[in-house]
């Protein structure tokens, strides 16, 4: 059993100040695995008296000084990548291949990006042509509190702590209790980095104590928050009477719309992205919209490609979707098959229980549901789990209306050979991401959305601003 209590304030690895303990459960075994301890009020108030401490001296550092201080941690945790992945495997049940590649590779490529992103970012310059002497200052909001979720473990730290370090916060981390174990070794290569001490805390706890805590303090001048919408506009409510920045990263439910000119592999594409993770993912593409002419076949292919999705422990190694994080989101995905089932969607593979190899541990059967109409709750409620809903669609304008009757709208997706109509669609789609034809985003592109999505935009130099004040000033001397 991995014991691991402690807290990560001013520097230091501290025992909390009330006795806590907290079972971190093995998704694959449904044991525990590690214990750790919820904070108190008292812990939350001694990291963010650490954190306010240490605000005067990092906001003023100079930026090639924070800069170099996140290249330290971009080599720290490049060398403990396979400690790295090994935590989030156990703590959330990803795959160990899926862990190293994706979950560890995640925040390689987010501390990358935010390196060059600073390097050229303009913390002060001149307003522009005709205005001498006017000049606008990017300078931090102060000290933040970040809340992350347990899906993408160091996709979400990352995405918050980096550019909260390079544009001179200080800070508070709260990971998720259901997977602690990656954010505090996180903690330990922000440690051997030498950053000041104070500049970075962390303190476990669950959103009702800690995540509370945060969002109330009143030193406490901005909440970056990771999560669901329920929990994100009970954030806002809270931080609202200390009139504090809050950022939102939300829910999704993705429509993907796939033209009888997509590419062959268009279909069978779409089916991965959405089982990727077990389906836990807030991007991921979980409404196939598909145009009639093709639609007999698109299914085909789903089902096909469903019927090939290996389910297995996370230990195991190869190309396959483990356990969802715990129990109770496992008795929400079934409840949410057997409700598509009941509302009369056609199950095409997969169901309800546990795929017939596994009969311990929080394993869904890849699932595929077709002839699904708007109104079905599959169509509308996100699942969170390895479930696609596939519908069919007669014309462009009718596909736009489906895809955007969401109050979600964080990202869509295209497959078409025509590149006009990406375009069109592209502007059209009602979300802060569309991506087309399987073309990732393009480094240091910004990840958020809109509407009930939240608004944050993480990544590169947006990611840098989502953490800067903007300041006016004129009568600059040239």
């Amino acid at each position: 059993m991995i014991k691991k209590q402690d807290f990560y304030i001013n520097g230091q690895w501290v025992a909390p100040k009330v006795a806590r303990d907290y079972q971190v459960i093995d998704p694959a075994s449904e044991e525990p695995c590690a214990v750790i301890s919820l904070g108190d009020q008292a812990d939350t108030d001694a990291a963010v008296g650490a954190a306010k401490a240490a605000l005067p001296a990092w906001k003023a550092a100079d930026p090639a000084e924070r800069i170099a201080a996140v290249e330290r941690i971009a080599e720290i945790y490049a060398r403990r990548g396979e400690e790295m992945a090994q935590a989030i495997s156990l703590e959330m049940g990803a795959p160990i291949d899926l862990a190293r590649k994706n979950q560890f590779g995640a925040g390689v490529y987010h501390i990358a990006n935010f390196i060059a992103a600073a390097k050229d970012f303009p913390w002060v310059h001149p307003l522009g042509d005709g205005t001498p002497g006017a000049m606008i200052a990017h300078e931090a909001v102060g000290v933040v509190g970040l809340i992350t979720p347990w899906n993408w473990p160091m996709n979400q730290v990352t995405l918050k702590v980096i550019p909260a370090i390079l544009a001179g916060c200080t800070m508070v981390l709260k990971p998720s209790e259901e997977s602690p174990l990656s954010s505090l070794l996180f903690a330990e290569i922000l440690d051997e980095a030498g950053l000041p001490p104070g500049v970075f805390n962390l303190v476990n706890g669950d959103g009702a104590g800690v995540g509370t805590q945060l969002s109330t303090h009143p030193d406490v001048e901005m909440i970056s928050f990771t999560g669901s919408t329920r929990a994100g506009r009970a954030i806002s409510k809270a931080a609202a009477e200390t009139l504090k920045r809050v950022t939102l990263e939300l829910g999704g439910k993705g429509a993907n719309l796939v033209f009888a000119d997509a590419d062959d592999e268009a279909v069978a594409r779409g089916v991965k992205h959405c089982f990727q993770n077990s389906g836990q993912s807030c991007n991921a593409p979980t409404r196939m919209l598909v145009e009639r002419s093709a639609y007999d076949r698109a299914v085909e292919i789903a089902r096909k490609t469903a019927e090939e999705t290996k389910v297995a422990s996370p230990r195991e190694e190869g190309k396959h979707i483990g356990p969802v994080v715990n129990k109770s989101q496992f008795e929400k995905i079934q409840g949410l098959i057997e409700k598509g089932v009941a509302e009369g969607a056609k199950l095409v593979f997969g169901g309800p229980g546990r795929p017939e190899n596994l009969n311990r541990g929080f394993y869904v059967r890849p699932t595929v549901f077709a002839d699904c109409t708007p109104d079905m709750t599959i169509m509308n409620e996100e699942i969170f789990g390895p479930v696609l809903s596939i519908m069919p669609f007669d014309s462009e304008d009718q596909a736009i209306e489906v895809a955007n009757a969401t109050p979600y709208g964080l990202t869509n997706y295209v497959q078409s050979g025509d590149g006009a109509r990406r375009n069109r669609l592209a502007r059209a789609l009602h979300s802060g991401m569309v991506e087309m034809n399987g073309e990732d985003r393009g480094a240091g592109a910004p990840f958020g959305g809109v509407g009930s999505s939240g608004r944050a935009r993480e990544g590169g130099r947006w990611g840098i601003e989502e953490f800067c004040d903007v300041k006016s000033i004129s009568g600059w001397a040239e």
